[in-house]
Parts: structure tokens; sequence; C-alpha cells
């Protein structure tokens, strides 16, 4: 990958979209982690420090302190504004107000706190007139590993066509702390979940996978030759194909056609 043509390319279209809108800045939700901390670098080079605001939103109990602190020290890096919000208050409220709630059912409470994440994001974008830029990359985008209306409600996805393993190389271009690149992944979104955990699989083996099924667009005889196990690849375009509605806007009746 030519990074300064990644950091160019990606830098321009995150202004070219505020011009666009009209707005006047970026929301980011900052975790910690390497995708928005890469996004959070780029958002601050191609519109500067003033008018980027990062948001924490741990939950208590949920996420590791030392998250919280790593979004912090990026942000003062940075030297943009941030928050932070614990928002486990609101997660409890309303799992109370749903009767049949079960914490134990993990990607259904999972998936609450980052629809909880979402609304706080959007409230200081529209209050602030800014876009909220996502973190999600080509690899997460691609199996449809994000929340619908959750951590994928965004305006923009500045990273959303790099796989993950060029998301760690530019973040080491551009300077991000050894830290947070060597970090886990992890969307704590309940105890103990990983991203290769869930997904089963190491982030390089998935990226050399997708890069021969989508981008070389072979055979899975073709990709057999290659030494990847056939029931890898079978699972992973499987992930593509159900993951596909969050990719689309939400599809509707065609009825005027036949009037």
């Amino acid at each position: 990958m030519n990074l300064y043509h990644a950091r160019d390319t990606i830098t321009a279209f995150i202004r070219a979209r505020m011009s666009e809108s009209g707005t006047s800045g970026a929301v980011i939700g900052l975790s910690g982690g390497i995708d928005s901390t890469v996004a959070a670098y780029l958002t601050v080079e191609a519109v500067g420090n003033e008018n980027v605001l990062g948001i924490m939103l741990p939950v208590q109990n949920l996420t590791p302190g030392y998250d919280t602190d790593d979004a912090a020290d990026i942000a003062n890096r940075l030297g943009i504004e941030y928050r932070v919000i614990e928002i486990g208050g609101a997660l409890h409220t309303l799992s109370n107000l749903i009767p049949d709630y079960d914490a134990d059912v993990a990607v259904a409470s999972g998936n609450l706190i980052a629809r909880i994440r979402m609304c706080v994001l959007y409230y200081y974008a529209n209050r602030m007139n800014r876009l909220v830029v996502g973190t999600g990359n080509r690899t997460e985008l691609l199996l449809g590993y994000a929340t619908k209306y959750g951590d994928a409600g965004v305006d923009i996805e500045p990273l959303g066509d790099l796989y993950k393993t060029e998301v760690f190389e530019l973040a080491g271009f551009l300077g991000v702390p050894e830290r947070i690149i060597k970090k886990v992944p992890s969307a704590r979104l309940w105890a103990g979940q990983t991203d290769e955990g869930e997904l089963g699989m190491r982030y390089p083996d998935i990226d050399r996978i997708l890069r021969m099924v989508v981008d070389e667009k072979l055979g899975m005889g073709e990709i057999k030759v290659q030494g990847v196990p056939v029931d890898a690849a079978r699972r992973l375009i499987n992930l593509i194909r159900i993951s596909e509605h969050k990719r689309r806007a939400p599809p509707k009746a065609i009825v005027r056609d036949g009037m």
C-alpha cells in the first residue's frame, strides 16, 4: 500500500464530505483502539484539531480503564476537545424498560450498547452541526462485523476501503503509539470479547482470504491451491452474503411500476 497516497486520499475525502454537507466539524467515538485512533489522526489532519470532538463512551464494569486512558491520551496528543460519558446508567434504564431483557444474550445486549453510543454521538453532531466520523474498516464492513444503527450508524467511513491489516500499517506510518497498535482488537461489547476470537480467525488470515475472494475474484479451486482451508473461505463468503443488508439502504417494495 502506498501510505502517502492512502493518507492524502482519505484526508481529501473527509474535507470534501464535510464541505458538501455544509457541516463545520467532526464528532468521533474514541475507544482507545486502533481504528478510532487512526480515524482521529486522519480527521485532525484533514480539518484541524479545533474542529474535531472526541467522545469516549465507556460502560462501568465492562470497559477497561486503560482503554479510556488510552483514548484520552490520544485526544491530548492530537489537541482535540473530548468528553468522557459513562453510559452504564443509560443501559440500565433501557434494560429495565424491556420486559424480556436478558443480559446473558450477549449479542443483543452488546448491540444495545453500540446503539446507545450512536445516539450520543449524533446528539453532539446535531448540536454542533458536525459529521459523525465512522471507524469501520474494509474487513469489518465486508463481513458485517458491525452493529446496524450502532457503530455502523455514521455519516462517513474514512477507513472503509482499508483492510484491518492495512489500518495497522497506516497507524505505524502516522505515528500512532505502539501500545495502541499492539492492543488486542475488541469492541468491548461483553466481557472477554475479542474481534479475532469472535470471528474465529486472525486478521492477517481473514484479509488474505478476502483479497482472494473480493479483489482477485478467485474461485474455490484457485483459493485451495493457495493453501487456504476451504471451510475458512466458505465461512467468510457466507458472512459477506448474509451481511449484505448492512451495506445497503433498507429495501422497499416497488408498487408504482405496476400501477
